[in-house]
C-alpha cells in the first residue's frame, strides 16, 4: 500500500484536521475514536469537536486528540465555538447529518475543505422529515466530498446533489466485550442474570425509537409463545418508546424484557442464541456487525445497508413482515446445523470488512487529495 502524507500542502507542518461529531450515534462516535487513534499515530494533528459527554464515553483525548466541547444544538453559540475550533484547520471532517450542518454553518465564507461521512440515514416523520431533506441538500452541496458507509447512502448523496460521493471504508465499530473472561464461562452467568436459564435468549440492541422496528418485533414474539421452552427476548436500549413498549409487553403477556441502556452489550451478546435486527432503515448497524464478529446467528430485515454488510451470513426477511420474521426465528432455533453454518459464514464475512488500517489509509488518501497543491495549467 502506498504511504500517504500527513503533512500540510507545503510540507512545513503536520496536517491539522477537525473531526465534528453530534455525539448521539454510537457507531459514528466509535468510528471517530478509531480514526483519531490512527491519524494521530501517523503524525496528523486532530481536534475533535463534540459534546463533553462524548469525550467521556469515547476518550478522544486519550487517543491523542484535542477535544473542544461543542453542544449538539445548531444555535449561534455552538456554531461560533465550532468556527473558532476550525480556524487554521487544513480540512474539516464531519460525521452525521446534524454535525455536518453545523460544520457547513461554521465554515461559511471560508475555503476550508469539508468532508462529510454519512454513517446512517437520519429518521423522522411528517414536517421534520421534510426539514431533514432540506438539511441533506444543504450539506451535500456544500461538502467537498461525501463518504457514505453503504452504496445506498452514496447513491442518496448523489441524487441529493453531491459533487463527489464515494463509498467509505469503515471498520467494525461497536461494543466489544469489556472482559477477557472465557465466553463459555461468561455465557451461563449472562443468561442467569437476564432470566434466560434453560430457555433460548434472543438479543436486540438499539435506541427505543419508532424507526428501529420494535413494533414488528413485539408482533413477532406472539408466535414464539407456543414454543417450549418459550424464548426470552431482551432489548438493550433507551428512548421515547419505552413506556409504550412496556405497556404492550405487560398487556399482551409477551416474553420480552427491556433492560435499558447497557455498557456491556458485547457481553450480553456473548450469552445470546440469536441476535435480532427488526429495523428496516439501518445502514451499518452496530448489532449486525457485533453479532457476526461474536459468531451469534442473526435474523434481520432485508433493507437499507444490511444485505451489503452481512452478505449471506444472516437470515434476511422482507421489511414490515412480522410473520416472516417470526417464522425465520422459529426455523433457526430448531436448526442447529443452520446456526453453525451462519456462524462460519459470519466469520468469513467479517474477514472481508475493512481493517482499521485500511479505513485510516482511505481517509488519509482523501485528505491528501484535498490538501495537496494542484499544478498550474
Amino acid at each position: 500500500m502506498t504511504p500517504v502524507s500527513s503533512h500540510s500542502p507545503h510540507g512545513q507542518s503536520p496536517l491539522r484536521t477537525v473531526q465534528v461529531l453530534g455525539g448521539g450515534n454510537a457507531g459514528s462516535s466509535a468510528h471517530v475514536r478509531s480514526l483519531t487513534s490512527g491519524l494521530v499515530a501517523r503524525g496528523v494533528r486532530v481536534t475533535v469537536c463534540a459534546p463533553v459527554e462524548a469525550d467521556r464515553a469515547y476518550d478522544f483525548t486519550g487517543a491523542g486528540a484535542e477535544h473542544v466541547h461543542v453542544p449538539r444544538s445548531s444555535d449561534p453559540g455552538s456554531v461560533a465555538a465550532l468556527r473558532q475550533a476550525c480556524t487554521n484547520a487544513d480540512l474539516v471532517h464531519a460525521h452525521g447529518l446534524h454535525a455536518s450542518f453545523r460544520a457547513v454553518l461554521a465554515l461559511s465564507g471560508r475555503r476550508t475543505p469539508l468532508i462529510v461521512t454519512w454513517h446512517d440515514r437520519a429518521h423522522a416523520e411528517g414536517a421534520r422529515a421534510q426539514f431533514l431533506r432540506v438539511l441533506e441538500r444543504r450539506v451535500v452541496k456544500a461538502a467537498t466530498v461525501v463518504l457514505g458507509t453503504t452504496s445506498a447512502l452514496v447513491d442518496r448523496a448523489r441524487r441529493t446533489g453531491a459533487r463527489d460521493a464515494r463509498l467509505a471504508a469503515v471498520t467494525l465499530t461497536g461494543p466489544r466485550p469489556a472482559t477477557e473472561e472465557d465466553p463459555d464461562r461468561l455465557r451461563p452467568k449472562v443468561r442467569a442474570e437476564l432470566g434466560a436459564t434453560g430457555r433460548p435468549l434472543l438479543m436486540a440492541v438499539g435506541s427505543l425509537d419508532r424507526h428501529r422496528g420494535y413494533d414488528l418485533l413485539l408482533d413477532a414474539t406472539r408466535a414464539w409463545r407456543r414454543l417450549d421452552p418459550v424464548p426470552l427476548v431482551v432489548i438493550a436500549g433507551e428512548g421515547p418508546m419505552r413506556a409504550e413498549l412496556q405497556r404492550r409487553i405487560e398487556d399482551e403477556g409477551l416474553p420480552v424484557r427491556l433492560v435499558g441502556r447497557r455498557d456491556d452489550v458485547g457481553e450480553l451478546l456473548a450469552g445470546a442464541d440469536l441476535a435480532l435486527l427488526p429495523s428496516s432503515g439501518e445502514s451499518r448497524d452496530v448489532l449486525a456487525q457485533e453479532a457476526l464478529h461474536a459468531r451469534v446467528p442473526l435474523v434481520a430485515v432485508h433493507a437499507g445497508g444490511i444485505p451489503e454488510l452481512v452478505g449471506d451470513a444472516a437470515e434476511l426477511v422482507p421489511a414490515g413482515d412480522a410473520e416472516a420474521f417470526a417464522e425465520a426465528v422459529v426455523r433457526l432455533l430448531g436448526d442447529p446445523a443452520r446456526q453453525e453454518s451462519l456462524r462460519e459464514k459470519g466469520a468469513r464475512q467479517v474477514a472481508t470488512w475493512p481493517t482499521e488500517d485500511e479505513t485510516v489509509a482511505q481517509v488519509l488518501s482523501v485528505y491528501d487529495e484535498l490538501t495537496q497543491p494542484r499544478p498550474l495549467i
